[in-house]
């Protein structure tokens, strides 16, 4: 009995034992986490990126045909989901788990938080994280991803060194970094493959590597770093300035600024300065007008303690109102000095020129005045001319017919505009660097600009016609003005009111820049009607007597200038025609082959939508940069897949 009770313990304690493990296995097995699938990760990245609802991720269809994904075969292979106001987080363990994943663009989005660990898309060639809100440094998981050819993180809020690791990414083709808080220094890229790089607006510092890639790049890739220098960028690298050594102001070339930040200087700053300085001196004079009674009350205490005859009150009488009578005439000469200081100051301010953005002064009046001339031509604002300085620097000043200006525009009120004009710093801007204004006279001063007009570019000289551009050209030319434009209108909240293709100017590497803007306010608005070239650019909206130009009239001016690139015909050539028909049109005045055509239709289609009669249909100009940047990226992944294809073909032969 005792055995059977023995065995039976044995067998409750054995089950007990086997039990316990298979339930600790199975809760393992439980725990473990498993790789998720393409259609799971794709829902983990909605639950926190789409904190508005947007994305239309819904089980009732299949994953394949969800908003912006393309697969091959069960796999992910392409995520493109721009400009869809997904405003949560890019998490990690979601699309980083896309392990086919060759494409990836979130850009024109407002994500926020850091990039996440990236190193499970090691498949990936294109990513495309620009125009959101990412902080915190570069992962460093993303030097993992030997495959990556373009990559874009601009206007973003990323910060941190720009890892050197860059330079192992072999295969890179595209890199915009521009617009964040980056430091330190540019790592010395030299990847033969390397066509597209943008690091301007950034906090970078010291000389910019002189290697053969960087090299081939324009001093705009660079732009808007005031610490950097360099042979690349033709600005010195000067030596650290010892701390006991003597300060003296900047000395700031016609291509530089002396701006810190490069782009804000605070308003009135010379003024307040002059009112300081007025104030201090007024305050000098009444101390020693109070110093001078204080020392004549002094005196005259001291001679009644000395005697009090008759003799000695008359002397002391006497020698009292010569102290005054010497006070008296010190501070009307004190007044007088001070009043000729202020006017001096005012003369100045109004005869003499005044430097935009904080910088030195480079050159007098004198010597602009003394400076050869040459007449570039005469538009609706005033005539323009090409002044050569004795020192054999190039500016373009243009002259104001102040018979076209309002009568509201004061010389405060033109001061005041052109220190906030004069503010503006892009690489696709011609930066305005000073202006003059005295009695009725009244100059503003550009950089020169060596290639002539867009104008010129496409429509030749008289006696030879130009044919179109090339579809590459247009594109290249269509970004760089939307890119001046959007900064007008995006961060300074300005207009430029006279937009056409004679003010699109050609700088020193080709890259369009946009001049005479934000200058239309000083004008009166009839000027605009006398003058025809610039009728055809005019949107319907503005037409209308004491019309104001707006951000919407703007883009309606670019869709006229694109057609214009795109044609080759003059803006009051361009006829009035339905989407479809100017797409035949256009096509029958062109050469391009068939894969061109489709690439020239896309940038016909961004023309036709900003040229639409209602404002309200046009898209704001910020978006009409976002669409050529689409463009683009689509154009360089179609090249990139003709290579893939090519190399292909190569192998199999």
């Amino acid at each position: 009995m005792a055995t059977k009770r023995n065995h039976s313990t044995k067998w409750i304690i054995l089950s007990l034992l086997l039990l316990t493990t298979t339930f600790s296995n199975s809760t393992k097995l439980k725990t473990t986490p498993s790789p998720l699938s393409d259609p799971t990760s794709l829902l983990a990245f909605k639950s926190k990126a789409d904190i508005n609802n947007h994305l239309n991720f819904t089980t009732k269809t299949p994953f394949c045909n969800w908003q912006g994904v393309e697969c091959n075969g069960p796999k992910v292979v392409r995520l493109v989901l721009r400009s869809l106001d997904l405003g949560g987080v890019f998490a990690s363990h979601t699309l980083s788990l896309l392990d086919q994943l060759r494409v990836l663009s979130l850009q024109n989005n407002s994500l926020t938080g850091a990039i996440p660990d990236l190193s499970g898309l090691f498949n990936l060639k294109t990513l495309f994280l620009d125009n959101n809100h990412f902080t915190g440094s570069l992962p460093l998981s993303l030097f993992t991803l030997h495959r990556l050819k373009t990559i874009d993180f601009s206007h973003n809020n990323l910060s941190g060194d720009i890892p050197i690791d860059f330079i192992n990414l072999d295969r890179l083709y595209y890199l915009r970094l521009s617009f964040n808080a980056f430091n330190g220094t540019i790592p010395p890229f030299n990847q033969s493959s390397l066509r597209t790089f943008d690091v301007s607006g950034n906090n970078l510092s010291g000389a910019v590597p002189l290697t053969t890639t960087l090299s081939r790049f324009q001093p705009s890739s660079f732009a808007l770093n005031p610490n950097l220098c360099g042979e690349i960028i033709r600005r010195e690298c000067r030596p650290t300035t010892p701390f006991f050594a003597p300060t003296s102001p900047p000395t700031v070339g016609i291509g530089q600024s002396a701006d810190v930040h490069g782009l804000i200087r605070q308003p009135y700053e010379k003024k307040h300065n002059r009112k300081a300085a007025i104030i201090g001196f007024s305050t000098g004079i009444v101390f020693l007008i109070l110093s001078l009674t204080c020392f004549a009350v002094a005196v005259k205490k001291q001679r009644k303690k000395k005697g009090k005859g008759s003799s000695g009150s008359s002397v002391m009488a006497s020698d009292a109102a010569a102290t005054a009578e010497a006070a008296v005439v010190m501070q009307m000469e004190q007044e007088r000095e001070l009043e000729e200081k202020v006017k001096r100051a005012q003369v100045a301010k109004s005869g003499s020129l005044i430097f935009c953005a904080g910088e030195s002064q480079v050159y007098t009046l004198d010597q602009l005045m003394k400076g050869s001339a040459e007449l570039l031509g005469r538009g609706c604002l005033g005539t323009t001319y090409k002044a050569v300085l004795d020192n054999r620097l190039i500016v373009t000043v243009k002259r104001f017919d102040c018979g076209k200006m309002g009568g509201h525009v004061s010389k405060e009120v033109f001061e005041r505009h052109m220190e906030s004009v004069g503010g503006l710093r892009h690489p696709n801007l011609v930066p305005l660097r000073a202006y003059f204004q005295a009695n009725h006279e009244r100059l503003i001063i550009y950089d020169y600009q060596p290639n002539g007009s867009l104008f010129s570019l496409i429509h030749g000289s008289r006696s030879s016609r130009a044919r179109p551009l090339h579809w590459t050209s247009c594109l290249k030319i269509a970004e760089d003005v939307a890119q001046g434009l959007s900064y007008i209108h995006q961060a300074w909240r300005l207009v430029h009111g006279n937009l056409k293709s004679t003010n699109v100017l050609l700088g020193p590497d080709f890259e369009a820049c946009v001049t005479d803007y934000c200058l239309s306010v000083l004008t009166n608005p009839s000027t605009f009607d006398e003058v025809g070239d610039s009728a055809p650019y005019r949107a319907p909206e503005t037409r209308t007597p004491n019309h104001q130009p707006t951000p919407k009239s703007d883009v309606y001016a670019y869709g006229i200038l694109l057609l214009e690139l795109l044609t080759g015909k003059y803006a009051s050539e361009l006829p009035f025609m339905v989407p479809g028909d100017m797409s035949k049109w256009v096509r029958s005045i062109r050469d391009d082959n068939g894969s061109e055509d489709n690439r020239m239709d896309m940038l016909l289609q961004v023309a036709t939508t900003c040229s639409l009669i209602s404002p309200e249909q046009r898209p704001t100009m910020w978006q009409v940069l976002k669409m050529l940047q689409e463009i683009k990226e689509i154009v360089l992944l179609e090249d990139s897949e003709v290579d893939v294809r090519s190399s292909n073909v190569v192998a199999m032969s």
